[in-house]
Parts: C-alpha cells; structure tokens; sequence
C-alpha cells in the first residue's frame, strides 16, 4: 500500500474490518489490538484532517518585466507575416521555426551593418528569401483597403468636409435615390 491515499477514506480499525468482512484477511491474521479497540471503541471517532499551514500574505510582488532585444523582432515579424501556414514540428528537437530563423537572420544583419530597425527588417526578409524561406505579408487593415477600393468621386465628396449642414442628410437621401449602387457599397456616404 506504497502511495496510498487510504487514511483519508477510513479508519485504521474500519479497513482492518472491512478487509476481514470481504476475506481478504482471516480472523488468525487480526491485529493484536482489534478486540481491544472493538470492544472499548474511541468516544471521538479519529479521523484524517489536515491542518492548515500555509499562511497568505499580500505582498507586492518586485519580479520587473523582463524584455529581451529578440522580443522586439519577433513582435514585427507576428504583426507583418503571422504564425504562416506551417505548423511547429515539436517532435523533432532541432526544428527551428521561420520566426527564430528571422531573429537569427535579424541579428546576424544588425552586427554587420548600422542601418534603422526597418530596413533591416526589410533586408532579413529578402534575405531569408534567397535562402528559400517565403514569407508571406497577411493583410493589416482588411476593413480599410476594401473601403478604400469601393469609394466613388461622389462619396469622397460628400465626406471630405464634415462641416456639411444638417440638410446634407436629405441630399444623401436623394443622392441614394437616383443612385442605388453607390449607396450599397462599403464606406460610401458616411455622415
């Protein structure tokens, strides 16, 4: 019974019971101090609690934030190319993920050369793509370029000042009447 956890299910007295009841152990193999127990029983039934121990005390916790110069890198290159479509392989110890090979690929650049941050961002991804490695810019603003794709000359005008009077809301309604399409598409016509 290495490792169990039974004392805090029962008694000493009630498993030694049980375990004579179900013929697991025979009544020659009883403890020495079964009848006794039996026959004067304890008033207070003993029981398995734990005493608590462990004491709370708020205080402020002085761990700083720790940053490194990779975490930098490593957050332009999430915001500009994502995760990618390639999962980690974390079965093979020596896999090293696109992301690490543009940090690696970051610092090797950045002690050879005294150009801004996002140059060199630019040159680690043009050299990460003669190595082979593409990387794929997702898209920033999805919401944004699709606005900007659809505008008409007629809904840049009607936004362009927001100093229109109160009546511009009726010329848009008329505006809309005599143009159905320029009323369905994205972004036009926003008072």
């Amino acid at each position: 019974m290495a490792g169990s956890r039974l004392e805090r299910v029962g008694t000493v007295f009630s498993r030694v019971r049980d375990l004579m009841c179900s013929g697991v152990m025979k009544p020659a193999d009883k403890p020495i101090w079964f009848d006794v127990y039996e026959a004067f029983p304890p008033k207070k039934e003993p029981l398995y609690v734990k005493t608590k121990t462990r004491t709370f005390v708020n205080k402020q916790s002085n761990v700083p934030a720790i940053f490194y110069a990779e975490d930098k890198v490593r957050a332009w290159f999430y915001e500009h190319y994502g995760t990618g479509s390639r999962s980690f392989d974390l079965s093979n110890s020596n896999f090293v993920s696109v992301c690490q090979r543009f940090v690696l690929k970051y610092s090797e650049l950045k002690s050879h050369s005294e150009l801004e941050d996002s140059a060199l961002y630019e040159m680690t991804a043009k050299a990460l793509l003669s190595e082979g490695i593409t990387l794929k810019q997702r898209a920033r603003h999805p919401v944004s370029l699709i606005k900007a794709h659809y505008r008409t000359p007629l809904a840049e005008l009607l936004n362009a000042d927001s100093s229109f009077p109160p009546a511009a809301k009726e010329v848009r309604n008329v505006v809309v009447a005599f143009y159905p399409q320029a009323h369905s598409q994205p972004g036009a016509f926003q008072m």
